[in-house]
């Protein structure tokens, strides 16, 4: 069991796990720009003292996972611990952000080292900086969660095997599926073009907002998602934060997907200079 102090960068849209019902993947990095994997971490069970933001600190111990072979993934040996200890703002143009996860960090501009890493399980979370942003592309997918998954987990919440809490088995309702996924076209470095979908919590909340601005007009929340995601986000110095699936690890042929968008501004030109 190792203490550690991870800045949180990344909380995935929640999913659904037979064994630990409704989980959402949390990843950041220490102070020298490693990184880790809290997983699982069923969040919105979380007490409200207890839930951190995206570019919080926090301070917990952590257990190397048995079921995950990912190096990264790490159990946190008691989920009370998850609690913020500071938070790392955006002052002085993101200065200490910038520091932090674009020069303290290991940046890939290629795909390449990625995938071999990822093969090698020498690595499964990084920060990319995509050479080119081609297309943004949502696609419908289906509207409900799988039924035999979502039922055998509300078995074991009656029957009180998953909440510890019993309130939390009384009063549980599972977070509505995403009816569409959400994907960044791009080219690498080397002119390598992919495609990968984008896991951020943030970009399922921001469609789910736009259809209850809109009155439930699916195509208007969608070109809202569209106009941040590509028309605004593609002003900014815009990296990836990337991140590899338990399932296709080791099997796909590319087995990373966007599980953070860090749309943080261009350095301003004195900037550049100080940091010669």
């Amino acid at each position: 069991m190792t203490r550690e102090r991870i800045l949180i960068t990344v909380k995935t849209y929640p999913t659904l796990s037979r064994k630990y019902g409704e989980t959402v993947c949390t990843a950041g990095v220490r102070e020298d720009g490693s990184w880790l994997r809290l997983y699982p971490v069923p969040f919105r069970r979380l007490d409200e003292r207890e839930q951190y933001r995206k570019f919080d600190w926090i301070e917990c111990d952590l257990v190397k996972s048995r079921s995950d072979p990912r190096p990264e993934t790490r159990h946190p040996s008691e989920l009370k611990q998850l609690r913020a200890v500071a938070h790392l703002d955006t002052e002085d143009n993101w200065r200490e952000r910038r520091r932090l996860l674009l020069q303290t960090a290991k940046v890939y501009t290629r795909l390449q080292p990625l995938i071999e890493g990822a093969k090698a399980n020498a690595l499964s979370l990084a920060v990319f900086k995509p050479a080119r942003i081609a297309g943004f592309v949502s696609e419908e997918e289906e509207r409900e969660w799988n039924p035999e998954k979502l039922a055998e987990m509300r078995n074991r919440a009656d029957q009180g095997e998953m909440f510890g809490e019993e309130a939390w088995r009384e009063t549980f309702r599972v977070v509505p599926k995403q009816p569409y996924s959400f994907s960044y076209q791009f080219e690498d470095a080397d002119g390598r073009a992919s495609e990968m979908q984008i896991l951020d919590w943030e970009v399922g909340a921001l469609y789910w907002n736009c259809v209850r601005q809109h009155g439930g007009d699916e195509s208007a929340a969608l070109a809202k998602v569209r106009a941040k995601y590509f028309d605004t986000f593609l002003k900014t110095d815009l990296h990836f934060f990337l991140g590899t699936t338990q399932e296709f690890h080791f099997r796909a042929p590319n087995p990373w997907v966007i599980i953070g968008v860090f749309a943080i501004p261009h350095e301003r030109q004195g900037e550049l200079f100080q940091n010669v």
